[in-house]
Protein backbone atom coordinates (compact mmCIF):
# COMPACT_ATOMS: atom_id res chain seq x y z
CA UNK A 1 0.00 0.00 0.00
CA UNK A 2 2.82 2.23 1.05
CA UNK A 3 4.72 1.20 -2.42
CA UNK A 4 2.02 1.87 -4.35
CA UNK A 5 1.47 5.48 -2.29
CA UNK A 6 5.22 6.59 -3.13
CA UNK A 7 4.51 5.77 -6.90
CA UNK A 8 1.95 7.54 -7.07
CA UNK A 9 3.55 10.56 -5.18
CA UNK A 10 6.49 10.14 -7.29
CA UNK A 11 4.53 10.01 -10.65
CA UNK A 12 2.08 13.57 -9.43
CA UNK A 13 5.76 15.16 -9.24
CA UNK A 14 6.98 14.50 -12.35
CA UNK A 15 3.86 15.21 -14.35
CA UNK A 16 3.82 18.48 -12.06
CA UNK A 17 7.53 18.94 -13.24
CA UNK A 18 5.82 19.24 -16.80
CA UNK A 19 3.49 21.26 -15.77
CA UNK A 20 6.08 23.81 -14.63
CA UNK A 21 7.82 23.93 -18.74
CA UNK A 22 4.65 25.92 -20.10
CA UNK A 23 4.92 28.61 -17.42
CA UNK A 24 8.34 28.77 -17.53
CA UNK A 25 7.77 29.18 -21.13
CA UNK A 26 5.02 31.64 -20.81
CA UNK A 27 7.43 33.68 -18.76
CA UNK A 28 10.09 33.63 -21.64
CA UNK A 29 7.81 34.52 -24.61
CA UNK A 30 6.47 37.65 -22.47
CA UNK A 31 10.47 38.59 -21.98
CA UNK A 32 10.66 38.43 -25.25
CA UNK A 33 7.58 40.26 -26.43
CA UNK A 34 9.26 42.70 -23.79
CA UNK A 35 12.35 43.02 -25.73
CA UNK A 36 10.47 43.02 -29.15
CA UNK A 37 7.55 45.46 -29.15
CA UNK A 38 5.77 44.99 -25.63
CA UNK A 39 9.03 47.11 -23.79
CA UNK A 40 7.74 46.55 -20.22
CA UNK A 41 10.78 44.44 -19.08
CA UNK A 42 9.64 44.00 -15.27
CA UNK A 43 6.25 42.11 -16.02
CA UNK A 44 7.29 38.50 -17.23
CA UNK A 45 9.88 38.00 -14.08
CA UNK A 46 7.28 37.02 -11.49
CA UNK A 47 6.22 33.68 -13.74
CA UNK A 48 9.63 32.83 -15.08
CA UNK A 49 10.33 32.78 -10.79
CA UNK A 50 6.79 30.86 -10.30
CA UNK A 51 7.73 28.24 -13.19
CA UNK A 52 11.16 28.16 -12.22
CA UNK A 53 10.35 27.44 -8.29
CA UNK A 54 7.50 24.62 -9.30
CA UNK A 55 10.18 22.88 -11.34
CA UNK A 56 12.53 22.68 -8.56
CA UNK A 57 10.08 21.93 -5.85
CA UNK A 58 8.40 19.08 -8.09
CA UNK A 59 11.94 17.09 -8.33
CA UNK A 60 12.73 17.90 -4.80
CA UNK A 61 9.03 16.07 -3.98
CA UNK A 62 10.25 13.68 -6.45
CA UNK A 63 13.04 12.68 -5.16
CA UNK A 64 11.79 12.56 -1.72
CA UNK A 65 8.56 9.96 -3.05
CA UNK A 66 11.71 7.75 -4.70
CA UNK A 67 13.81 7.62 -1.50
CA UNK A 68 10.71 7.76 1.01
CA UNK A 69 12.08 10.42 2.57
CA UNK A 70 9.45 12.25 4.71
CA UNK A 71 11.16 15.45 5.29
CA UNK A 72 11.16 15.99 1.39
CA UNK A 73 7.80 15.38 0.70
CA UNK A 74 6.47 17.75 3.73
CA UNK A 75 9.01 20.73 2.36
CA UNK A 76 7.35 19.68 -1.53
CA UNK A 77 3.90 20.39 -0.09
CA UNK A 78 4.43 23.03 1.99
CA UNK A 79 6.40 25.02 -0.56
CA UNK A 80 3.57 24.53 -3.18
CA UNK A 81 1.09 25.59 -1.27
CA UNK A 82 2.79 29.13 -1.59
CA UNK A 83 3.91 28.39 -5.28
CA UNK A 84 0.06 27.90 -6.12
CA UNK A 85 -0.58 30.41 -3.99
CA UNK A 86 1.55 32.74 -5.95
CA UNK A 87 0.29 31.52 -9.28
CA UNK A 88 -2.93 32.44 -8.62
CA UNK A 89 -1.84 35.59 -7.50
CA UNK A 90 -0.36 36.56 -10.88
CA UNK A 91 -3.15 35.42 -12.55
CA UNK A 92 -5.48 37.86 -10.77
CA UNK A 93 -3.00 40.71 -11.35
CA UNK A 94 -2.76 40.15 -15.21
CA UNK A 95 -6.42 40.21 -15.10
CA UNK A 96 -6.40 43.01 -12.96
CA UNK A 97 -4.40 45.26 -15.08
CA UNK A 98 -5.65 44.16 -18.27
CA UNK A 99 -9.32 44.42 -17.58
CA UNK A 100 -10.14 47.15 -19.62
CA UNK A 101 -9.52 48.25 -23.25
CA UNK A 102 -9.46 47.70 -26.74
CA UNK A 103 -9.21 49.39 -29.81
CA UNK A 104 -11.96 51.69 -31.42
CA UNK A 105 -13.10 49.97 -34.68
CA UNK A 106 -13.14 52.59 -37.66
CA UNK A 107 -15.18 52.77 -40.76
CA UNK A 108 -13.49 51.23 -44.34
CA UNK A 109 -10.31 50.71 -41.93
CA UNK A 110 -8.55 47.38 -41.57
CA UNK A 111 -7.05 48.44 -38.59
CA UNK A 112 -8.18 49.95 -35.37
CA UNK A 113 -7.66 53.50 -33.42
CA UNK A 114 -6.37 53.18 -29.74
CA UNK A 115 -6.87 55.85 -27.07
CA UNK A 116 -5.50 56.12 -23.28
CA UNK A 117 -8.68 56.90 -21.98
CA UNK A 118 -10.43 53.65 -23.00
CA UNK A 119 -7.59 52.12 -20.65
CA UNK A 120 -7.58 52.23 -16.94
CA UNK A 121 -5.79 50.76 -13.44
CA UNK A 122 -2.14 50.79 -12.71
CA UNK A 123 -0.54 49.48 -16.17
CA UNK A 124 -2.31 52.62 -17.68
CA UNK A 125 -0.67 54.70 -15.06
CA UNK A 126 2.51 53.53 -15.18
CA UNK A 127 2.72 54.05 -19.18
CA UNK A 128 1.28 57.16 -18.54
CA UNK A 129 3.98 58.59 -16.63
CA UNK A 130 5.95 60.86 -18.56
CA UNK A 131 9.44 59.98 -17.08
CA UNK A 132 8.62 56.24 -17.91
CA UNK A 133 7.55 56.45 -20.94
CA UNK A 134 10.74 57.95 -22.56
CA UNK A 135 12.23 54.88 -21.49
CA UNK A 136 9.34 52.75 -23.30
CA UNK A 137 9.34 54.80 -26.07
CA UNK A 138 12.99 54.68 -26.41
CA UNK A 139 12.69 50.62 -26.75
CA UNK A 140 9.74 50.66 -29.22
CA UNK A 141 11.48 53.02 -31.79
CA UNK A 142 14.51 50.45 -31.38
CA UNK A 143 12.05 47.80 -31.80
CA UNK A 144 12.09 49.18 -35.33
CA UNK A 145 8.02 48.06 -35.63
CA UNK A 146 7.47 51.11 -37.66
CA UNK A 147 10.04 50.28 -40.26
CA UNK A 148 8.61 46.77 -40.98
CA UNK A 149 5.24 48.32 -41.56
CA UNK A 150 6.47 49.27 -45.15
CA UNK A 151 4.79 47.59 -48.29
CA UNK A 152 5.32 47.66 -51.93
CA UNK A 153 3.53 45.42 -54.92
CA UNK A 154 5.98 44.53 -57.79
CA UNK A 155 8.10 47.70 -56.73
CA UNK A 156 5.86 49.83 -56.82
CA UNK A 157 4.78 51.70 -53.10
CA UNK A 158 1.25 50.50 -51.93
CA UNK A 159 -1.92 52.99 -52.46
CA UNK A 160 -3.74 54.40 -49.80
CA UNK A 161 -7.02 52.14 -50.36
CA UNK A 162 -4.51 49.69 -49.69
CA UNK A 163 -2.65 50.49 -46.48
CA UNK A 164 -6.47 51.76 -45.07
CA UNK A 165 -7.73 47.49 -45.82
CA UNK A 166 -4.53 46.41 -43.49
CA UNK A 167 -4.52 45.08 -40.37
CA UNK A 168 -2.07 46.67 -38.58
CA UNK A 169 -1.47 45.80 -34.83
CA UNK A 170 -1.86 47.80 -31.82
CA UNK A 171 1.58 49.20 -31.74
CA UNK A 172 1.85 50.16 -35.64
CA UNK A 173 -1.57 51.90 -35.62
CA UNK A 174 -0.89 53.77 -32.43
CA UNK A 175 2.30 54.37 -33.04
CA UNK A 176 3.38 54.47 -36.60
CA UNK A 177 0.79 56.86 -38.34
CA UNK A 178 -1.25 59.52 -36.49
CA UNK A 179 -5.00 59.20 -35.42
CA UNK A 180 -7.45 58.92 -38.05
CA UNK A 181 -9.48 61.54 -36.78
CA UNK A 182 -6.94 64.12 -36.90
CA UNK A 183 -7.65 64.01 -40.63
CA UNK A 184 -4.11 63.88 -41.79
CA UNK A 185 -3.54 62.55 -45.90
CA UNK A 186 -1.49 59.26 -46.12
CA UNK A 187 1.60 59.81 -48.30
CA UNK A 188 3.43 56.37 -47.84
CA UNK A 189 2.81 54.28 -44.05
CA UNK A 190 5.07 57.05 -42.21
CA UNK A 191 4.37 60.26 -43.57
CA UNK A 192 1.52 61.92 -43.66
CA UNK A 193 0.39 65.85 -44.51
CA UNK A 194 -2.14 67.96 -43.07
CA UNK A 195 -3.97 68.91 -46.25
CA UNK A 196 -7.16 69.97 -46.46
CA UNK A 197 -8.61 67.85 -44.58
CA UNK A 198 -7.19 68.16 -41.01
CA UNK A 199 -9.56 68.59 -38.11
CA UNK A 200 -7.69 67.12 -35.19
CA UNK A 201 -8.56 68.82 -31.90
CA UNK A 202 -6.66 65.71 -30.00
CA UNK A 203 -3.05 66.73 -28.15
CA UNK A 204 -1.95 63.34 -30.70
CA UNK A 205 -2.77 65.30 -33.47
CA UNK A 206 0.05 68.20 -32.68
CA UNK A 207 2.41 65.34 -31.49
CA UNK A 208 2.60 63.56 -34.64
CA UNK A 209 5.71 64.30 -36.71
CA UNK A 210 7.13 62.88 -40.21
CA UNK A 211 10.73 62.20 -38.71
CA UNK A 212 10.85 58.97 -38.98
CA UNK A 213 12.30 59.09 -35.32
CA UNK A 214 10.06 61.18 -33.93
CA UNK A 215 6.29 59.60 -35.90
CA UNK A 216 3.79 59.13 -32.70
CA UNK A 217 6.23 58.05 -29.74
CA UNK A 218 5.19 60.61 -27.86
CA UNK A 219 1.07 60.31 -28.22
CA UNK A 220 -0.93 58.97 -26.49
CA UNK A 221 -2.32 56.82 -29.23
CA UNK A 222 1.47 55.14 -28.64
CA UNK A 223 0.76 53.98 -25.00
CA UNK A 224 -2.76 52.88 -25.56
CA UNK A 225 -1.28 50.65 -28.33
CA UNK A 226 0.86 49.16 -26.53
CA UNK A 227 -1.10 48.66 -23.41
CA UNK A 228 -3.44 47.34 -26.04
CA UNK A 229 0.00 44.89 -27.01
CA UNK A 230 0.70 43.98 -23.71
CA UNK A 231 -3.30 42.91 -22.92
CA UNK A 232 -3.50 40.39 -25.77
CA UNK A 233 0.30 38.78 -24.64
CA UNK A 234 -1.09 38.61 -21.20
CA UNK A 235 -4.40 36.83 -21.99
CA UNK A 236 -2.59 34.20 -24.16
CA UNK A 237 -0.20 33.51 -21.13
CA UNK A 238 -3.01 33.66 -18.47
CA UNK A 239 -5.07 30.84 -20.55
CA UNK A 240 -2.49 28.66 -20.24
CA UNK A 241 -1.73 29.62 -16.71
CA UNK A 242 -5.20 28.84 -15.80
CA UNK A 243 -5.32 25.54 -17.32
CA UNK A 244 -2.05 24.80 -15.25
CA UNK A 245 -3.52 26.10 -11.83
CA UNK A 246 -6.37 23.42 -12.01
CA UNK A 247 -4.04 20.96 -12.72
CA UNK A 248 -1.53 21.32 -10.25
CA UNK A 249 -4.52 22.21 -7.66
CA UNK A 250 -5.46 19.19 -8.27
CA UNK A 251 -2.54 16.81 -8.36
CA UNK A 252 -1.57 18.52 -4.81
CA UNK A 253 -4.81 17.35 -3.00
CA UNK A 254 -4.14 14.10 -4.12
CA UNK A 255 -0.16 14.65 -3.58
CA UNK A 256 -1.70 15.56 0.33
CA UNK A 257 -4.18 12.46 0.26
CA UNK A 258 -1.09 9.96 -0.63
CA UNK A 259 1.29 11.46 2.13
CA UNK A 260 -0.99 11.52 4.92
CA UNK A 261 -2.01 7.57 3.48
CA UNK A 262 2.06 7.04 3.85
CA UNK A 263 2.35 8.66 7.40
CA UNK A 264 -0.89 6.36 8.38
CA UNK A 265 0.79 3.70 7.47
CA UNK A 266 4.27 4.65 8.98
CA UNK A 267 2.49 4.76 12.43
CA UNK A 268 0.24 1.94 12.26
CA UNK A 269 3.76 -0.16 11.44
CA UNK A 270 5.32 -0.73 14.88
CA UNK A 271 1.80 -1.78 15.96
CA UNK A 272 1.23 -4.50 12.68
CA UNK A 273 5.03 -5.66 13.77
CA UNK A 274 4.15 -6.45 17.09
CA UNK A 275 1.14 -8.25 16.36
CA UNK A 276 2.82 -10.62 14.08
CA UNK A 277 5.46 -10.93 16.27
CA UNK A 278 2.82 -11.84 19.03
CA UNK A 279 1.12 -14.17 16.62
CA UNK A 280 4.36 -15.92 15.15
CA UNK A 281 7.51 -15.12 16.73
CA UNK A 282 9.24 -17.72 14.84
CA UNK A 283 8.96 -15.35 11.95
CA UNK A 284 10.72 -12.06 13.13
CA UNK A 285 13.39 -14.18 15.25
CA UNK A 286 16.47 -16.62 14.20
Amino acid sequence: MMRTSNHLIGLLNFVTFLLSIPILGGGIWLSSRANNTDCLKFLQWPLIVIGAAIMVVSLAGFAGACYRNTFLMWVYLFVMFFVIAALIGFIIFAYAVTDKGSGRSLTNKGYKDYYLQDYSGWLKDRVADNGYWRKIASCVRDSKACQKIGRSVNGVPETADMFYSRKLNSIQSGCCKPPTECGYSYVNETVWTTGAGFSGTSTDCTLWSNDQQQLCYSCNSCRAGLLASIRKSWRKVSVVNIVVLIILVIFYVIGCAAFRNNRRIDNDEPYGEARMTKSHPSAFQL
